[in-house]
């Protein structure tokens, strides 16, 4: 089958990531998950003492970011790829609210943006990939044959999001889980460095009220549909 590569934008808890596990699973496609990349970036801020009482050491980590090492590596029994840091698999960690309060401003640093796009744009210059995040229709591939915009209220994507890590065993109240939203929402769409919006010639879905089936099944339909005509 011709191979196409699909650009999955929008905003946080939209359901981006499953719908894109979804897709390559589907599609034998490969998979990246872009926004856990920053959000490792962020983890090894917090860490290694580049965020001190809310505040970020944009130069500081701008200066050690030789030092961080971003890996993929699949695992056979969830049936997909896991992010490694520096070697260590940091998927549960980087999933935290704490991360969470700070990667939309560890994203707008145009350094750490410039260097992890260059990864991106390497895992997918084969094509035969879905890639989920902020700017994958606008920048890292706006050649990209299928791009896929999603959106939903934001109280319905933090009920997603509180439901997420309650089953996680986090102690998290919904109240924070919706301020942390909608400020994510403002910082990635204002942010001076490849905000979030629309790529020209994206899909707009709004899932506020649609099922996780349905919302495979129309898209999954539409990409057949480009493939085919890529051919």
């Amino acid at each position: 089958m011709n191979k196409i590569t699909i650009a999955i934008d929008g905003f946080s808890s939209t359901g981006k990531s499953t719908l894109a596990k979804q897709l390559a699973k589907k599609l034998e496609y490969i998979y990246v998950d872009t926004g856990a990349m920053y959000r490792a970036v962020t983890l090894y801020a917090m860490n290694n003492g580049f965020v001190v009482d809310g505040e970020i050491d944009t130069a500081g980590l701008i200066e050690d970011l030789d030092s961080i090492e971003l890996k993929f590596v699949f695992n056979q029994d969830l049936g997909f790829a896991e992010m490694y840091l520096n070697g260590e698999n940091v998927e549960r960690q980087i999933r935290t609210l704490e991360v969470s309060n700070y990667v939309s401003q560890i994203a707008e640093i145009k350094e750490v943006r410039t260097r992890l796009v260059a990864l991106q744009q390497n895992m997918g210059k084969d094509k035969g990939v879905v890639m989920d995040g902020r700017d994958i229709g606008t920048v890292v591939f706006p050649d990209a044959e299928l791009k896929i915009f999603m959106t939903a209220s934001p109280e319905k994507r933090a009920v997603r999001r509180y439901k997420e890590l309650l089953d996680r065993g986090e102690d998290v109240k919904y109240e924070d889980i919706l301020e942390n939203v909608q400020k994510r929402d403002y910082i990635d769409s204002h942010r001076e460095n490849s905000p979030l919006k629309k790529a020209g010639g994206a899909i707009e879905f709004d899932n506020s009220d649609m099922g996780l089936v349905q919302q495979f099944e129309r898209i999954y339909e539409h990409a057949l549909r480009v493939i085919e005509k890529n051919k």
